[in-house]
């Protein structure tokens, strides 16, 4: 409605007054549209009716950096009023533009104030210490366990005479059976990782693709699927798609490259990348890559592959009807074309060539163009059109893997109370359901549903061997729910296993392409985003445990107070 009165003021047909919030909804609009011409003429318009406005200026800025010209960005931010000089938004859009024009030692330095803060250095020290490997040492075998070792750790994050200690080298396999290097700094290498992370994030987040969804705030895999149902749901979208991964990305990148382009302190960040690993007690060097167990490594790596999405939409522009879409997570990406001939004969050579300056290369195991009447894998969920309609179901892989993962635990735990058994499956069921709960997958939960029973029987009659199939249908299938109690000191409780059949489908509302939290003009958009999440989260879930006394109450309930059927 505000776009159609927009285009009406400026076609001429009535003149109409819009506000400074009104004006920033219609430049973020074309933004995310990638109309860079025409969110210029709004904000020139919202400049003539609002000649003293902050707000319109930083609009400016921001189109400037994403058209690529930053020593523009650089002149309006001169204009910005004195009593903007401490505003975080014009200090990281400085930060970027100082960033794009080539001027690193100038950006480091706008960067090196967060890296000098105590309270940057006590949330660095935060994250690492609550992290999942927060009990994992490196090589000196040192953890921050207590709140007093973190306080003295955080106190002690210096760069002045700093010097990184060696890598733990260890493997962890993966899917296909082969084994995964895993370098693991230290505890304060990580902490300082950390600190110099935090500064680094604003400035990765503004220069990063619009499409870019992996190891990112406030984006997930739901996000990147989301996309790929946009770029091909209708029936004039892009028939072909390039599934790419990239060959070992984080060890292969180029050093050079990183050291040149990532605008952070170049001899901090030459000691970690030149650190090194032990490896049964041999020291190794690090000519190239970044360690997979660091805490800036993946920040590093959405740093070096950014870029790829804009110069595939100056190559491809809408007009030219290729309909070349880009969505990343991760190393993982996807291209849609029109015609296969466009995706392996241009989209391709153009992707080889971005990688080939960054060290990198395709992986020819992994990277393939497939028509989307044949489906292909994104994520673990499946994307395939079906007599002209596009689904998005989990993949067979997945669907398996989880297959595999319940029979483990229900093999590996013959002779546990039926109690411990549920209180083990409940959390892997309720995972795995919570990340395929927003694409079509009631009916893939239905026969899992069927599967998790008759299993579960298996389990029963392997417990009691002597009774029959009515005893213990009897026993822990009250209600067709597998439940069952143990006596504690408060009473009697009840647990019941998490129903996967009764999973409601709540289809996933991606994020705004243009979105970042460290702007503040954003909060009450990501403010809104998590009041939606918290609702979502109340209508999916399931009581699982309760009191004796409440065995005959159904343990779902909808937020108005109406009691469902399943548990």
């Amino acid at each position: 409605m505000l776009i159609r009165k927009y285009e009406d003021m400026k076609s001429g047909m009535r003149p109409i007054f819009f506000d400074v919030e009104e004006f920033e909804q219609i430049i973020d609009y074309y933004l995310d549209d990638f109309q860079y011409d025409e969110a210029r003429e709004a904000a020139n318009l919202g400049k003539r009716q609002h000649p003293a406005s902050v707000e319109i200026k930083y609009k400016f800025i921001h189109i400037y950096i994403e058209q690529g010209q930053p020593k523009k960005a650089l002149a309006l931010l001169e204009e910005i009023p004195v009593w903007e000089e401490n505003n975080p938004e014009r200090y990281f859009l400085k930060g970027t533009a100082l960033c794009l024009t080539g001027k690193l030692k100038e950006s480091e330095a706008q960067f090196d104030r967060v890296s000098k803060s105590f309270y940057a250095k006590l949330l660095a020290v935060f994250r690492v210490t609550s992290n999942k490997g927060g009990k994992t040492p490196g090589v000196d075998n040192i953890v921050w366990l207590n709140d007093l070792d973190k306080l003295h750790a955080a106190r002690s994050l210096k760069a002045r005479g700093y010097t990184p200690l060696p890598l733990r080298r260890v493997y962890i396999l993966k899917k296909n059976g082969k084994k995964r290097p895993l370098s693991i700094p230290s505890m304060y290498d990580r902490a300082m990782q950390a600190l110099y992370a935090i500064a680094l994030d604003p400035v990765a987040e503004t220069t990063a693709d619009p499409n870019s969804y992996g190891f990112r705030e406030k984006r997930s895999c739901a996000d990147a699927i989301a996309q790929c149902f946009l770029s091909l749901c209708r029936k004039t979208s892009s028939q072909w798609v390039f599934e790419a991964d990239v060959k070992s990305c984080v060890d292969q990148i180029d050093h050079d490259w990183i050291l040149e382009n990532i605008p952070l302190d170049r001899t901090i960040l030459r000691k970690w990348l030149k650190a090194g690993f032990i490896e049964d007690n041999q020291m190794f060097p690090t000519p190239q890559g970044t360690p997979q167990g660091g805490v800036i490594s993946p920040t590093i790596m959405n740093m070096v592959l950014d870029g790829m999405e804009m110069l595939l939409k100056k190559r491809f522009p809408r007009r030219n009807g290729q309909k070349v879409n880009f969505i990343r997570y991760a190393d993982d990406f996807v291209i849609t074309a029109s015609t296969y001939e466009a995706l392996k004969y241009e989209v391709i050579p153009l992707v080889k060539d971005f990688l080939s300056v960054r060290g990198l290369s395709l992986s020819k195991d992994k990277s393939k163009i497939t028509h989307i009447n044949d489906g292909f894998d994104f994520l673990s969920q499946n994307i395939r059109n079906y007599k002209g309609k596009l689904l998005i179901r989990p993949s067979r892989e997945s669907v398996q893997s989880f297959k595999d993962k319940l029979k483990a635990i229900l093999k590996r735990n013959r002779g546990i109370p039926a109690h411990a058994l549920i209180r083990l499956l409940n959390p892997v069921i309720r995972g795995w359901t919570n990340y395929h709960k927003g694409i079509c997958s009631k009916l893939t939960f239905y026969k899992l549903g069927a599967f998790i029973f008759w299993q579960l029987k298996r389990w029963a009659k392997h417990q009691h061997g002597n009774k029959n199939r009515r005893w213990i249908h009897r026993r822990y299938f009250l209600n067709t729910h597998f439940t069952d109690s143990r006596t504690s000191d408060k009473g009697i409780d009840v647990y019941r296993l998490y129903r996967i059949g009764h999973i409601p489908i709540r289809y996933h509302v991606k994020i705004r392409s243009l979105a970042n939290p460290y702007l503040p003009e954003y909060d009450k958009y990501f403010f809104q985003r998590r009041a939606c999440r918290e609702i979502l989260a109340k209508e999916c879930k399931q009581i699982t445990t309760f009191s004796g006394k409440e065995t005959n109450v159904n343990s779902r309930v909808s937020l108005h107070g109406v009691c469902l059927k399943s548990a």
